[in-house]
């Protein structure tokens, strides 16, 4: 012991790992580790890793589908109990072979691939899906606006294509079908969920004279956007224009005036992948899809119209 401790001796895990000794990490891989609502994901699966004993590792992709590739193979060379992919993604051709490749790679190495918010590229793959309801928070929150009388609504979607934004278009066309309100093009726009996508896209709205008289932004930092473009414009809200997000991050509650939005249990996402994945062998087949639903949650960012 004295020579340990002179010497400074630390096991090597990776050993330990290839005898079966030891607990194998849970690697989370994001595109971008800054995100409020990645963030809480991280933090869903952190809790549950740690409750479990088992380390937590982060990896940020950046977006770049090679390095996404080099990390998957890397969590595989570490022996990691599970790896989650986590984010909207383009649902292609492409992206199936990748994911298929990934489920496969891993399976054989004894670990699990766990897709958190994204689409399964087949039904008969060793892969864990846990997503969230898009489309039906979508459609309460545009229900929301319709059943407050308003009949314009300004969409402010996400990247046509990507399957998050996709299902949140879906629902808000769903709420107008269902309200009997029409469907304008003009109305129903496309960007990146970001704060100044909202803002450009609001300020160039009401520079071409279009006639809305609510927002529903596809993410409460697109949200905050169209917050500023119309307090620029001199406008109210919500007593000339309603605004309604999606995500409900935590400033949400701290924003002039604190906004209606759909609450998204991006936590719970995380600890559920981890409990799937770890526990997966306790499931039957087709427990390992599973679908958490959001929750609209009213504030004070809508006006109801007079009839």
């Amino acid at each position: 012991m004295a020579a340990v401790e002179s010497l400074h001796y630390v096991v090597n895990v990776h050993a330990k790992a290839l005898s079966g000794r030891v607990a194998g990490p849970v690697a989370l891989v994001i595109k971008d580790i800054t995100g409020p609502s990645l963030a809480h994901v991280a933090a869903g699966v952190e809790q549950e890793a740690a409750d479990r004993g088992r380390l937590s590792l982060v990896c940020a992709t950046r977006d770049d589908p090679a390095r996404e590739d080099d990390l998957v193979q890397l969590m595989r060379e570490q022996h990691a109990a599970a790896v989650l992919l986590v984010g909207g993604v383009v649902p292609d051709a492409a992206y199936d072979r990748r994911m298929a490749g990934y489920a496969e790679a891993l399976d054989a190495a004894g670990s699990r691939l766990v897709l958190v918010g994204r689409p399964a590229p087949a039904p008969d793959l060793p892969v864990t899906v846990v997503d969230y309801d898009n489309r039906g928070g979508a459609f309460q929150a545009v229900s929301h606006l319709l059943a407050s009388g308003h009949r314009r609504v300004l969409f402010l979607g996400g990247e046509a294509g990507l399957s998050s934004a996709d299902e949140r278009r879906a629902g808000y066309r769903d709420a107008l079908r269902a309200h009997g309100a029409d469907h304008a093009e003009e109305l129903d726009t496309t960007g990146t969920y970001t704060r100044s996508s909202g803002y450009v896209r609001t300020r160039d709205a009401l520079g071409a004279g279009l006639e809305f008289t609510a927002v529903f932004a596809g993410s409460d930092m697109v949200a905050l956007g169209a917050l500023a473009a119309l307090r620029e414009a001199g406008l109210d809200v919500p007593g000339e224009v309603s605004v309604v997000g999606f995500d409900d991050v935590p400033f949400a509650t701290d924003l002039t005036p604190p906004l209606t939005t759909v609450r998204v249990p991006y936590e719970e996402l995380g600890r559920t992948a981890v409990r799937l994945a770890l526990e997966r062998e306790q499931y039957p087949a087709g427990d390992d899809h599973v679908v958490l639903g959001t929750q609209l949650v009213i504030r004070q960012s809508v006006r109801r119209l007079s009839w």
